[in-house]
């Protein structure tokens, strides 16, 4: 049985201004509407509103400027980075990528996992799990989970590697479409299997990016958890100073 969740409003409305920076409705540095005009235009309360105008500030989509309101930015430094790696979670032909198969099978689905897929707690999912190398070194672990729903008749389940990216097999197997993707980036220490196979030292922290694949409807699809060793990663952002 499946369980729908939607994201929660502030999340919703997050994106919708996000959509509309990307679309120009509101252009890099101009000021979008205050936070009464949000609350009238969207019908949601104020703590919704200022919740979803923080969370654009934090990944870099709009910043306060004193005396003049908040500001669009414009889309930020390394957004595309990240999406690169969304779309690669779901193109990815494991066959051909350097690296291996760690694991496949039924497992307990960690917590933000769950509630991205709408599970309850404690609940278990099918688990591909992929260590990618690049020159013999660890780069990136990428555990993917779906919904039982989506196993069966698919090849998910097999131990071979897939030939084809899990968006293209699904589709093709399961009839679905995938329509967006929401992700989450977030920093945390890696737990024992996680830090042996990426091999980093005790203490060093990982960059995680959940990728929560879903269909127009908002339901998910396939949530991908991408871990990136700290001491491997370079982020770079140049902003203006006014």
């Amino acid at each position: 049985m499946g369980y729908e969740v939607e994201a929660p409003k502030y999340v919703r409305l997050a994106q919708t201004l996000q959509g509309r920076i990307e679309d120009g409705t509101y252009p890099p540095g101009t000021r979008v509407p205050s936070e009464n005009q949000l609350v009238q235009a969207f019908g949601m309360s104020r703590p919704t509103v200022v919740r979803a105008l923080e969370l654009l500030k934090r990944d870099g989509w709009l910043e306060s400027r004193q005396g003049y309101g908040t500001i669009v930015r414009g889309r930020p430094a390394g957004a595309e980075e990240r999406e690169r790696r969304g779309r690669d979670v779901l193109t990815r032909d494991e066959s051909r990528t350097a690296g291996r198969l760690v694991q496949v099978g039924e497992v307990a689905v960690p917590v933000r996992v769950a509630s991205a897929l709408g599970l309850p707690k404690r609940a278990k999912a099918l688990m591909r799990r992929l260590l990618v190398e690049e020159d013999g070194e660890a780069v990136e672990l990428v555990s993917s989970y779906f919904p039982a729903g989506l196993v069966d008749g698919t090849d998910l389940a097999s131990p071979e590697a897939l030939e084809s990216g899990t968006r293209t097999h699904l589709e093709t197997r399961k009839k679905v479409r995938f329509d967006h993707v929401t992700e989450r980036v977030s920093a945390r220490l890696p737990d024992a299997i996680e830090r042996e196979l990426l091999d980093l030292p005790d203490g060093v922290p990982v960059l995680s990016v959940l990728v929560i694949a879903c269909d127009a409807s908002g339901q998910a699809l396939q949530v991908s958890d991408v871990l990136l060793p700290a001491d491997r990663q370079e982020l770079e952002d140049t902003y203006r100073l006014n």
